[in-house]
């Protein structure tokens, strides 16, 4: 299978992603290579904010570690299942967050003794899925003992003393993300790799719009296909093939002012405008009238 070069720069899934990034210091990190198979990257934010911020996800068909710190209060982790509605976050005053974003098909060999639609919808204590995930390790993680990061008070010198700091800090915080998860040893799972291979497919090739359509490229049936689904991504292959079909219209509605939507929603197979206009409400919150940027 092939593998990305480097994190992915788009914004998909992110709602109203250039104010997020105005707002808070978020950045895309890349795993050791013995865990890019199973991994798309790392997703780090630090925040320290004067008014609180409410930041808002379509979740992709992926499982995510999330490793937190709010404020005062101590830091801990959750298993987060695939999301089926808006994910929607407060935050305020100070934060961060160490996230790991495992591929559509790549947690199961992480956690192999339960299916992965076990853990959809849901979010979960992540030291009761994952051995070693106790409170001294997310911490470490976090690298909340390490003076000079973002979020964290104490830090003097010049600027570029202070840059160097947050950078070999950030790079301890990935180092230490690698060292917990590749002591995980996931085990290899050639059912696995075949639906991390089919959800590429479904993201990359825009003439597969139909269940039956992915079916038959892999010569499965499309019970078949259903099986492995719920077994290793958490989600059916319908509700994928959907999913991206709205984290492209989130995107074209972000960079884009006087989009056609007629002719996006023919490009992304639906039947008419107003099938994608009533996925895009039901899931963004808006229709895409109020969310696309206007034109200049």
């Amino acid at each position: 299978m092939a593998h990305m070069a480097g994190p992915r720069r788009d914004t998909r899934g992110i709602v109203e992603a250039q104010e997020l990034f105005a707002r808070v210091h978020f950045r895309r990190r890349e795993p050791a290579p013995a865990l890019r198979p199973y991994l798309e990257h790392y997703w780090l934010i630090d925040w320290d904010l004067t008014q609180p911020y409410a930041t808002h996800v379509v979740p992709h068909p992926s499982v995510n570690v999330v490793l937190q710190q709010y404020g005062d209060e101590a830091a801990w982790g959750e298993v987060a299942g695939v999301g089926l509605s808006l994910f929607t976050q407060k935050l305020e005053g100070r934060g961060r967050v160490c996230g790991v974003q495992f591929r559509p098909g790549g947690f199961r060999p992480f956690a192999p003794l339960r299916q992965v639609s076990d853990w959809t919808g849901q979010r979960v204590p992540v030291a009761d899925v994952l051995p070693g995930a106790d409170p001294e390790t997310i911490r470490g993680i976090l690298g909340l003992e390490t003076p000079g990061t973002p979020g964290t008070p104490g830090t003097s010198g010049t600027s570029k003393a202070v840059e160097a700091s947050e950078a070999a800090a950030e790079d301890a915080r990935v180092a230490a993300l690698d060292a917990f998860l590749l002591g995980l040893e996931p085990e290899a799972d050639p059912q696995a790799l075949r639906a991390m291979r089919l959800v590429d497919l479904v993201r990359t090739d825009r003439t597969i719009l139909r269940v039956a359509e992915l079916a038959a490229a892999e010569g499965v049936s499309v019970r078949s296909l259903q099986r492995l689904f719920a077994s290793y991504v958490g989600v059916g292959p319908k509700w994928v093939i959907l999913r991206y079909r709205i984290h492209e219209a989130l995107e074209r509605a972000e960079l884009a002012g006087g989009l056609d939507w007629a002719e996006l929603a023919a490009e992304l197979g639906y039947s008419d405008q107003a099938h994608l206009v009533r996925d895009f409400t039901a899931t963004v919150g808006v229709p895409p009238t109020a969310y696309a940027r206007p034109a200049p």
